[in-house]
């Protein structure tokens, strides 16, 4: 058995556009004793092949990496995550897993018991819970420096990059679900999905949906499309007193609190058309910005050497799955969907499979 002292030996499954920036930050990381690429774009190389500096081998598969490696970043396809992870977790290896963690909360939930049983860390790719100005937007709602939150409005919007196997509700609002979730330190009670194909014969390329987190008592809309002639990375958090924006493309500015306000007269005073509006100061706060990318591998790899829990664990990835899988039924049969209602069908399935798995028993 290796000793983390030694460094950890991490695989990268799926070096495309993200499984190749996880290489370069891995390969900065002086507690990170090796770097595995693994790719289907390398069959037929030589397995175990050096790079120049930071020792780098070259995998076709990761069966063939698994006894290179202690953990394993998953950046696939998401239909290819769930069968891959649990593949990494059979072996004992620690697991990040990018977003979505799976395509079914059942998948999802069976990574959770997968990694609880063999005692390895299970990470979700959530890479926007640890963007800086993220948490100061968490900050500002925690502490009601806008008041009483209103609502939150998301906008993620890009020409493309269209995807083969899941619509754009899979493909993006993963992130906008992480950060309203972490923002509100809540979870949604219900998820409504709106879509529509315009392009792509099989799958969504622009949909809304609108999170309703009960307990707080705040509604969450958010905007996703493959289909927009601007990149848009944007959050709106409108409060009783201010308004706060997070602009993930403003590089100097990406948080702006707007001291403005609406208010409506009260009810001896006539009708809204003398609502009050109250306009001030636009400030923006400093934020000691790091790569989130960074400070996530850095978090996985912290807590694979102390034993500690990631702050995106298995159980954030699998919320976020199961508001994804609201959505798509709620795209189906065009109504609310419940998350609770969601996870008990994930129970009812669990449980008929173990029923047929031990109807295939015979006693000897």
């Amino acid at each position: 058995m290796r000793s983390q002292r030694e460094g950890i030996r991490v695989g990268v499954v799926g070096v495309g556009y993200w499984g190749s920036k996880h290489v370069r930050v891995l390969r900065s990381m002086t507690d990170v004793a090796a770097v595995v690429s693994i790719d289907q774009r390398f069959a037929g190389a030589a397995n175990g092949r050096a790079g120049a500096g930071h020792l780098q081998s070259e995998y076709a598969d990761l069966g063939q990496a698994l006894p290179a490696i202690d953990a394993v970043i998953i950046a696939t396809p998401p239909s290819t995550h769930a069968a891959l992870g649990l593949q990494a977790i059979a072996a004992g290896k620690h697991v990040l897993i990018e977003k979505p963690m799976a395509t079914t909360t059942a998948a999802a939930q069976s990574l959770v018991d997968a990694a609880g049983a063999a005692g390895v860390v299970l990470m979700a790719g959530h890479t926007f819970e640890h963007n800086a100005a993220v948490h100061k937007l968490r900050d500002i709602v925690r502490k009601r420096e806008l008041g009483q939150l209103y609502y939150l409005d998301c906008a993620r919007l890009n020409l493309g990059l269209y995807q083969t196997d899941v619509n754009v509700i899979v493909d993006l609002a993963p992130h906008d679900i992480s950060i309203v979730n972490f923002v509100l330190g809540s979870r949604p009670t219900t998820v409504t999905a709106w879509g529509a194909r315009y392009v792509h014969p099989d799958h969504e390329d622009v949909a809304y949906l609108r999170l309703d987190y009960a307990d707080v008592g705040v509604q969450a809309n958010i905007h996703v499309s493959w289909l927009s002639p601007d990149k848009v990375r944007r959050i709106t958090a409108v409060g009783s007193e201010k308004m706060a924006i997070y602009d993930d493309m403003a590089v100097d500015e990406r948080i702006r609190i707007y001291d403005k306000s609406a208010m409506a007269p009260q009810a001896a005073e006539g009708p809204l058309s003398r609502v009050a509006y109250h306009l001030g100061d636009v400030v923006s706060p400093f934020i000691a910005f790091a790569e989130p990318l960074v400070v996530q591998d850095q978090n996985f790899v912290d807590c694979i050497a102390d034993g500690s829990q990631p702050s995106t664990n298995g159980n954030s990835g699998l919320t976020v799955v199961q508001v994804l899988e609201c959505a798509q039924i709620s795209l189906t049969e065009q109504r609310p969907v419940a998350l609770v209602e969601v996870a008990q069908r994930s129970l009812a399935a669990a449980s008929r499979a173990r029923d047929t798995a031990f109807a295939g028993i015979t006693p000897a």
